[in-house]
């Protein structure tokens, strides 16, 4: 059972960043897929980024403002955000696979079997 731990959420103003830090533990495969999705108030939960394999996929929301990577010591996969807009405002959910995914199915959260309980980020205008 691989277990998801988000950190480093927080509040800041539009234009701001933060840095968003999701650690495994578990039986955590390394090499597996981990993503990030967000959830507005009402609103469903929605693909941000994901790395498998070497590869990094983005929303077009975010493309060129965010950044996902993961440290190859540890595994720790972070999501950077630079350039927050208030419409950024969301509950922040880590997630993992033991497995690939492309572009297109990387967006999809029924691949995805392992969730964190979410961090939030507030961007105020």
């Amino acid at each position: 059972q691989v277990q998801l731990l988000e950190s480093g959420g927080g509040s800041v103003q539009a234009g701001g960043s933060l840095r968003l830090s999701c650690e495994a533990s578990g039986r955590a495969n390394s090499r597996g897929t981990v993503g990030w999705f967000r959830q507005a108030p009402g609103k469903e939960r929605v693909f941000v980024a994901a790395t498998t394999r070497g590869y990094r996929h983005y929303a077009d929301a975010v493309k060129g403002r965010f950044t996902i990577a993961r440290e190859t010591d540890t595994g720790t996969v972070h999501l950077q955000m630079s350039m927050l807009k208030p419409e950024d405002t969301a509950v922040y959910y880590c997630a993992a696979f033991d497995g690939f995914c492309t572009a297109t199915s990387c967006r999809d959260r029924r691949l995805y079997n392992a969730w964190g309980q979410g961090t939030q980020v507030t961007v105020s205008s």
